[in-house]
């Protein structure tokens, strides 16, 4: 690794617990915020995924703010065992990924601390309430749509990246059994035929590609690339290695088909491909005001996505394209929508333009490069198997 490439990620690894310091204490209850200055709110899925490079961060007053978060959502916690969306609020419920990430959250914060007991009177509230969200009373979960933090998208039914967070967190908390079952749940190959006379289960493999679907239910699935969903089963084992080096190639492939057509502009990825474009079958008109192609959840780039695909390149052993893309990364989190920030953090950037279009300073774009940087620094990934 070149002496000036790592000078340009030691700058915006020191930004990055800036950003992170400065969002630490928000106007709800002292909380963190979710952005510098768009969301104050604390946002249980992005204060729960930001655990990854507060972890690594070996930063007292992060991780002080993690733990008052992780023990705010235990107090607000249902009755039955459900993580509220807003950290704050226990009335502010209905989605499907913050009780499992709450889990995978208090999972690392155990491992990073040594705390093997922290909350688990609320772990096992929240295990239980995860077992009653499979319809087939088996071990996939299921999920209504934009239940997960795609809430301008539609996936419906089993969906990966909610299933890849459970095996991530079975995993992190011990219960390796379950975890071993859901995998083998995942493992069914889709159904492709018109009816199931057969009664087969339906799985999340998809026919002769390396990755997994973005969502399955019964006959129905959408092959359309997640890359967040794929990246956290590379990074957690739920993909196996063959699989993953299988991925991490097909992945780089289709972008350079993407940057052929215009596509895409950057050396990283879409979080979604192939976009969804009006007059597909999974195409909805509100898509056209919020969720266009190439923006936004329909294949924008988002930065705590790509730190996600580095994690996972370096699980995979892709070492040279892990430090490839986080080079890529580094320059991105420079642009902003305020033009006077030196990094901008920002929330997501358009896949044709490579322009900012969230908000700065974003939380999990910044602490998950750092956790990304930490995964190419050592050639490992904290927290996960070798």
């Amino acid at each position: 690794m070149s002496t000036k490439n790592w000078q340009e990620i030691e700058k915006a690894r020191t930004a990055a617990i800036e950003v992170l310091l400065h969002n630490s204490k928000g106007p709800y209850h002292g909380l963190p915020r979710t952005a510098g200055w768009g969301y104050p709110e604390p946002y249980t899925r992005d204060l729960m995924l930001s655990i990854f490079g507060i972890a690594v961060s070996d930063n007292a007053k992060l991780t002080a703010s993690i733990r008052k978060s992780l023990e705010t959502l235990s107090k607000n916690q249902s009755l039955r065992g459900h993580i509220p969306s807003m950290v704050h609020d226990p009335e502010n419920r209905g989605a499907t990924d913050t009780t499992p990430l709450f889990l995978l959250a208090v999972g690392i914060f155990r491992k990073f601390t040594g705390e093997k007991d922290f909350l688990e009177i609320s772990v096992q509230k929240a295990l239980t309430w995860m077992e009653y969200q499979s319809p087939s009373d088996d071990y996939l979960i299921a999920q209504q749509p934009t239940s997960d933090w795609r809430d301008e998208q539609w996936v419906l039914g089993f969906g990966l990246f909610v299933n890849a967070t459970a095996f991530a967190y079975l995993s992190m908390l011990g219960y390796h059994e379950r975890a071993h079952k859901l995998k083998v749940a995942m493992e069914h190959f889709t159904i492709t035929e018109s009816s199931n006379p057969h009664h087969r289960h339906e799985g999340m493999v998809v026919k002769r590609k390396p990755y997994y679907a973005l969502w399955s239910y019964k006959i129905y699935s959408s092959e359309r690339f997640d890359l967040l969903g794929n990246s956290i089963a590379m990074l957690s084992g739920l993909a196996s290695r063959t699989r993953a080096e299988h991925m991490a190639s097909w992945i780089e492939e289709q972008c350079n088909l993407m940057r052929d057509i215009g596509d895409l502009v950057v050396p990283l990825s879409p979080n979604f491909f192939p976009f969804i474009l009006p007059g597909d079958a999974d195409w909805i008109p509100r898509y056209e005001a919020y969720n266009k192609p190439g923006d936004y959840h329909n294949g924008g780039i988002w930065p705590f996505i790509s730190a996600f695909h580095i994690a996972a390149l370096v699980a995979a052993g892709k070492h040279h394209l892990a430090k490839e893309k986080l080079y890529a990364l580094t320059d991105l989190i420079k642009k902003s929508s305020n033009k006077e920030l030196e990094y901008g953090f920002n929330e997501w950037y358009k896949a044709q333009t490579g322009e900012p279009m969230g908000q700065d300073w974003q939380t999990w774009s910044a602490a998950l490069y750092l956790y990304a940087v930490k995964c190419v620094e050592e050639n490992a990934t904290p927290f996960f198997g070798s």
